[in-house]
């Protein structure tokens, strides 16, 4: 099934005259003649954090001020809403409205939760959903906002594990998928992984309406250490998601896998020299509904790979130095990485690790 896209020409109308009257000639130009737009996180030479819009040649084409560094990004198609999440444990959103409608709003996160880097907005753009958390207590929460109340937090859900990293909804928004990392933190140690020896990773689908349990889905002991980080959908509700293996070095788990609802886990066998090259970490998935394909970015491994979204056949391993963000592209993907490359064009950024296509995707 073929996802629609947006042409320029219909985003640039949703940008709104209040969004381009602030950029630059050269910016203008960039968008006008730009067949897909993308945001991304990055930081500057000067160790200053943004986001910044990038046509589908790698060219930015503004830049937006950040307060610190961000990590995953939603965006709505409903509302040109985009959302910018901080990096763990951050305890920031920043929400910045395409159609220029309104200023930009910075979400704080409550005293005891703190942010970690993903969330998604509901297909009507109503609500934003936050992976969070709950610190004191050990679990993970699904903070809810009101995009039509200044992004007031409005509830929570328990994603029904811990670590919760990335956050998806089904396309119909009946369903939260939490890639739970299984990995305990707390803001009093940092990024410290604190219970190594005992991770439960898993991925859980939620009612988005009631917040009640629908599915869990965790790995079998001998794997407990390969923390469930990235998610993304295919247009039947295929659900592929992206691990990182916290345990030893020379063991060479499964990195990705997929499910489908009412069945078990599928982990992908990989040809052995595919799996080494992913260095047992990858950083971001993205899924093409338009060509049927899932690609898989390692920056530890320098290299991403691409797969059947039907079957998880191997396509094409390909050498990326330091690979990063990963997106649907028109055909194929748009790959970034920290040495300022975003598909062929170098800018002076370093590029974070996730990247988002706005105004629909492939």
């Amino acid at each position: 099934m073929r996802g629609r896209l947006i042409d320029r020409r219909s985003f640039i109308r949703a940008s709104g005259a209040a969004f381009l009257a602030g950029l630059t000639p050269r910016s203008l130009m960039a968008l006008e003649r730009a067949d897909a737009v993308y945001a991304a996180g990055f930081m500057d030479r000067d160790g200053n954090y943004g986001m910044a819009l990038v046509s589908e040649q790698g060219t930015i084409i503004d830049r937006i001020d950040l307060p610190d560094r961000a990590h995953g990004l939603a965006a709505s198609k409903s509302t040109g809403m985009v959302a910018a999440f901080a990096r763990r444990p951050g305890t920031f959103v920043f929400v910045y409205d395409m159609n220029g409608r309104q200023a930009p709003v910075i979400i704080t996160a409550n005293e005891d939760r703190h942010f970690y880097g993903h969330g998604k907005f509901s297909p009507d753009g109503r609500l934003l959903y936050a992976s969070e958390n709950d610190f004191d207590n050990r679990r993970g929460v699904i903070g809810i906002y009101d995009a039509t109340a200044g992004f007031e937090r409005i509830g929570e859900f328990p994603t029904y594990g811990i670590g919760p990293h990335d956050l998806t909804v089904s396309d119909d928004g009946s369903v939260l998928i939490a890639a739970n990392g299984g990995i305990e933190t707390h803001p009093d140690f940092g990024r410290t992984k604190l219970n190594l020896d005992h991770m439960e990773p898993s991925l859980a689908l939620i009612d988005a309406k009631t917040g009640a349990l629908m599915e869990k889905h965790g790995l079998s002991p001998e794997l407990s250490q390969l923390s469930i980080r990235h998610a993304d959908t295919c247009a039947d509700g295929r659900i592929w998601f992206a691990c990182q293996y916290q345990g030893p070095r020379n063991d060479l788990p499964p990195l990705i896998g997929s499910l489908k609802r009412g069945e078990d886990l599928n982990l992908i066998t990989l040809p052995e020299d595919v799996t080494e090259g992913l260095a047992n970490y990858v950083g971001a998935i993205a899924v093409n509904r338009h060509d049927g394909l899932v690609a898989a970015t390692s920056p530890k491994g320098s290299s991403y790979v691409i797969l059947d979204a039907d079957t998880g056949a191997l396509v094409s391993q390909k050498r990326f130095d330091h690979a990063s963000a990963v997106a649907s592209a028109s055909h194929g993907f748009a790959v970034s990485n920290e040495n300022g490359l975003f598909l062929q064009t170098r800018s002076d950024v370093a590029w974070d690790q996730h990247a988002i296509r706005l105004k629909g995707k492939a």
